[in-house]
């Protein structure tokens, strides 16, 4: 079974989502989907500033098999981003949760945080694909 850390949510296109301070969120994707992916190559990621609607596609991870987009779990400006994932996109693989989150985005919407997928719900879902 993947890793998945308890205190984030989840979304059916395998992103994660932390509540960080006020009304910002970090964003990545999980180990599951790394594992999937297999070897990750580049990683293409919207700028801070950039505004992002909920499950529209805000930039895309590629690896050695395919190119995946992401989807933004929330709606939201782009607050931050990882740049340390120009230069090694390999943090995707060994360190999905911390090393390689990628935006973080500031929302109107936290409500919407409650409603994505819990572990639970998320450990259910990969074990159906």
């Amino acid at each position: 079974m993947s890793n998945l850390p308890k205190d984030l949510r989840y979304t059916d296109e395998h992103e994660w989502i932390k509540k960080e301070e006020g009304s910002q969120y970090r964003i990545g994707i999980t180990d599951f989907a790394q594992d999937e992916l297999g070897d990750i190559v580049f990683v293409e990621l919207p700028s801070v500033g950039d505004e992002l609607k909920a499950d529209e596609p805000f930039g895309s991870v590629e690896s050695v098999k395919t190119v995946s987009e992401l989807y933004a779990p929330l709606s939201g400006k782009v607050v931050s981003v990882n740049e340390d994932l120009d230069d090694s996109p390999e943090f995707v693989n060994e360190s999905p949760y911390e090393k390689a989150w990628m935006i973080v985005i500031e929302t109107d919407d936290e409500a919407a945080f409650e409603r994505l997928l819990s572990t639970e719900e998320y450990e259910a879902k990969i074990k159906e694909d």
